[in-house]
C-alpha cells in the first residue's frame, strides 16, 4: 500500500471523526464571530503550501464572508500569471504590486484574503493588516510544505537547485515575522474542515479573551498556542528549587499577595515581619500584604525607600539595617521583600547581613523580578565603581510571584522583565523561545500564558541554581547580554529615565548575537531572528537607541572591566551557536570586542 494511500484513508477516517464530532458538539456560532470581529476581515499568512488558499475558500463559506486571494487579484490587475511577473519584471516589482493590491483588498469591506508568502514581511503592509484585520499564521513543517509545493511548479522562489535548500532558508527568515500574526493555527495533513475547525476555535478564543495590561501597540490578546498542559488562569504553578537544606518553593499565581499571612504564619510561628518596599510597590500592594498579616495575626514593621535603582546604595541599605533592627526584628523573624529587583536585592542584603542572617520571603511585583532577581539567593547593593558588587548568596523560603500585580506595571517596565523571558530561551531551550515568537501578546495580555511562561521562566533558573548555587559555573549562563548590558547601565548612571535594567539586557543579548556572528560562532539569521522578536515586542536592540550615551567603544569596554564577572582583568562573554545554543566565553580578546563595539556605534 502507497504512503499516498495510507493518508487518503487516513483522511477519510478524521472526516469521519469530524463530522461525528461536528454532529455531537456543534459548530462555532459564526454570527458570534462575526459580531466580534465588527468590520475587520480576516487575513491568512504563511508558507507557499501553508493552505491559504482553500482553507480561506472554506472558512470564508462558513461565515459567510467574500473571499480574495491576493496572488489571484495580482494576476489579473497584470495580466500575466506570477511567474511571468517575476521572469519580465523581477521580484521587487511584484512585491509593490502586492503591497499594492493588499491595501486595495483590505479597504474594500470585510472579507477573507489570503496572502502570498511573502506579503506579511513588509511592515508597512503588517501596519495595515493590524489596523484593518486579523491576521492568522498557518503554520506548517517542513515536510508538509515540501511534500505540498512539489506538487505544483508555479512557485518561482523555488525555481533553484536546490529547493528543499531554499524552503529552510525561507521558513528561518519568514517564521519570526509570520510569529507576529495575532492567531497562529497548525496547518496539517488533515481534512481541510477539520483544520477550519481548528481556525473557528482559535478565532473564538482570540476575540473572547480579555485584555488587561496592555499589549504593545495597543494589540489584543493573542489565542492560546501553549501546551495542553498549559496552567488555567485561576491556577497556582509550584517551582521547587531543589538546594538540599536550603530548598524552598517559587508561587506563580493571580491574587497570591493575600495569602502571604498565613504563608508567612507557617514559616515563623508567633513570629513577626517586616516589610521592606518602595514608594511604588506600596501605594499599590502594601495595604493587601499588611491586612493579610493582620489576619495571620503577626506583628508586622513597614519600611519604604525611594524608587528606582538609586535605593541599591551604602545609604539606603543602612536606613533598611537600621529600621529592621529599630523594628524589634529578631533572628528567627521575617523580612518580606515586596517590589522589583531593586528591592529584592536591597531586603535580600539586608536580611543576610542583619543578625548574622534573617530569613526572608521574596514578594516579587515585577515582571523581570518574578522570573530572575527573586530566584537564586542572588543579593546586594551598588558601588559607584560598578552594579552588585557588594552583597551576598542569602536563598529565600519562599517566593510569591503574584501575576496580577502586575497588572499595575506601566508597558515599559513589563516589555523590560520580558527580555529576562526571552533570555531562558536563547540560552537554552529553543522550544521556549519559538512558543514565545508565538504566544508573547498573549503574556502581554495576561491569563494562562502569562502563568505559564513565568513558570517555565522560574523553573529553568531553578534548574540552573540547583546545579551551580554560587556561579562558579554553568549558572554563569544566565548573565547572557549582562556584560554589555550592565556596562550601558553603569555609563547612564543607573538613571532609569534613560534606561532600565531590562532594556539593557535586551540590548546586551542583540549584541551578544551579533558579536557571535561577527565571529563565526553562529549564522547572522540567528542574531537577525533574535532582534527580531525583541524588537517585535517593543525593546530596543541597538547601542544607539540609549538616550544621551555619548560613550566611545574604549568607554564602553572600560565599563565592562568593573563588572563583578571579570576574572583576572579577562572579561568572560555569554555568546551564542545558535538560539537555544549559549555558551561561557572567558578570555574573549579586548580588541575584537573594541572593533565589534566600533562598527555598532558606526551604524554597521
Amino acid at each position: 500500500m502507497t504512503n499516498e494511500r495510507v493518508r487518503t484513508e487516513a483522511a477519510g477516517r478524521d472526516e469521519e471523526s469530524f463530522r461525528a464530532r461536528r454532529s455531537a458538539e456543534g459548530e462555532p456560532s459564526g454570527e458570534r464571530l462575526l459580531r466580534q470581529l465588527g468590520a475587520r476581515s480576516i487575513v491568512l499568512v504563511g508558507m507557499m503550501g501553508a493552505g491559504k488558499t482553500s482553507l480561506g475558500r472554506r472558512l470564508a463559506a462558513r461565515l459567510g464572508l467574500a473571499f480574495a486571494d491576493a496572488d489571484t487579484e495580482i494576476e489579473l490587475a497584470a495580466d500575466m500569471s506570477i511567474p511571468e511577473i517575476f521572469a519580465r519584471h523581477g521580484e521587487d516589482y511584484f512585491r509593490d504590486g502586492e503591497r499594492r493590491v493588499l491595501a486595495r483588498l483590505l479597504s474594500d469591506g470585510q472579507k477573507v484574503i489570503a496572502t502570498g508568502g511573502g506579503a506579511f514581511m513588509n511592515a508597512a503592509t503588517r501596519e495595515r493588516i493590524a489596523e484593518r484585520a486579523v491576521s492568522i499564521w498557518l503554520k506548517a513543517d517542513f515536510d508538509v510544505l515540501m511534500r505540498r509545493v512539489r506538487k505544483r511548479s508555479n512557485r518561482p522562489l523555488l525555481q533553484t537547485e536546490d529547493p528543499e535548500g531554499t524552503l529552510r532558508h525561507l521558513m528561518a527568515e519568514r517564521y519570526p515575522i509570520y510569529a507576529l500574526a495575532d492567531l497562529t493555527i497548525e496547518s496539517r495533513d488533515a481534512p481541510h474542515e477539520t483544520v477550519v475547525e481548528d481556525v473557528l476555535a482559535g478565532l473564538a478564543r482570540l476575540m473572547g479573551s480579555k485584555e488587561s495590561v496592555g499589549p504593545p501597540d495597543g494589540v489584543g490578546a493573542r489565542a492560546a498556542g501553549a501546551a495542553a498542559s498549559a496552567p488555567t488562569e485561576n491556577a497556582v504553578v509550584v517551582v521547587p528549587v531543589e538546594l538540599g537544606a536550603r530548598a524552598y518553593q517559587i508561587l506563580v499565581g493571580r491574587d497570591l499577595l493575600a495569602t502571604v499571612g498565613r504563608r508567612a504564619a507557617a514559616l515563623a510561628p508567633g513570629g513577626a515581619c517586616a516589610i521592606v518596599t518602595d514608594e511604588n510597590a506600596a501605594r499599590h500592594h502594601l495595604q493587601t500584604v499588611a491586612a493579610s498579616l493582620e489576619a495571620a495575626g503577626m506583628r508586622h514593621a513597614s519600611i519604604v525607600v525611594p524608587a528606582g535603582e538609586t535605593s541599591k546604595s551604602y545609604k539606603t541599605y543602612a536606613e533598611v539595617c537600621d529600621g529592621l533592627i529599630g523594628a524589634r526584628m529578631e533572628r528567627r523573624d521575617l523580612v518580606l521583600a515586596l517590589g522589583g529587583g531593586v528591592i529584592g536585592d536591597l531586603a535580600g542584603f539586608a536580611a543576610a547581613t542583619v543578625r548574622r542572617g534573617m530569613r526572608c520571603i521574596q514578594l516579587p511585583t515585577t515582571l523581570l523580578a518574578q522570573v530572575d532577581s527573586s530566584v537564586g539567593g542572588k543579593t546586594g547593593i551598588n558601588s559607584a565603581l560598578g552594579k552588585n558588587l557588594v552583597g551576598a548568596f542569602h536563598q529565600p523560603s519562599l517566593v510569591v510571584a503574584d501575576t496580577g500585580a502586575l497588572d499595575t506595571l506601566p508597558l515599559r517596565e513589563f516589555r523590560a522583565g520580558y527580555a529576562e523571558i526571552a533570555k531562558y530561551g536563547l540560552i537554552g531551550d529553543a522550544d521556549f523561545f519559538e512558543w514565545l515568537e508565538s504566544n508573547w501578546r498573549e503574556i502581554f495580555a495576561g491569563g494562562p500564558a502569562r502563568i505559564e511562561a513565568i513558570a517555565r521562566s522560574c523553573a529553568a533558573k531553578a534548574a540552573v541554581v540547583a546545579r551551580d548555587e554560587t556561579e562558579t559555573g554553568e549558572r554563569a549562563l544566565l548573565n547572557l547580554g549582562h556584560t554589555f548590558g550592565h556596562a550601558f547601565e553603569r555609563l547612564t548612571d543607573y538613571d532609569g529615565a534613560r534606561l532600565i535594567h531590562g532594556e539593557a539586557v535586551a540590548i546586551g543579548m542583540a549584541c551578544a548575537f551579533r558579536f557571535s556572528a561577527r565571529l563565526g560562532l553562529c549564522p547572522g539569521m540567528a542574531a537577525d531572528r533574535v532582534e527580531a522578536h525583541l524588537k517585535a515586542v517593543g525593546l530596543p536592540t541597538r547601542i544607539s537607541s540609549i538616550a544621551g550615551l555619548g560613550a566611545d567603544a574604549e568607554a564602553i569596554l572600560d565599563a565592562m572591566h568593573q563588572d563583578k564577572k571579570v576574572e583576572r582583568g579577562r572579561l568572560t562573554f555569554i555568546l551564542a551557536r545558535a538560539v537555544g545554543a549559549s555558551f561561557i566565553a572567558k578570555d574573549v580578546e579586548a580588541a575584537q570586542v573594541r572593533a565589534f563595539l566600533d562598527a555598532e556605534l558606526a551604524g554597521s
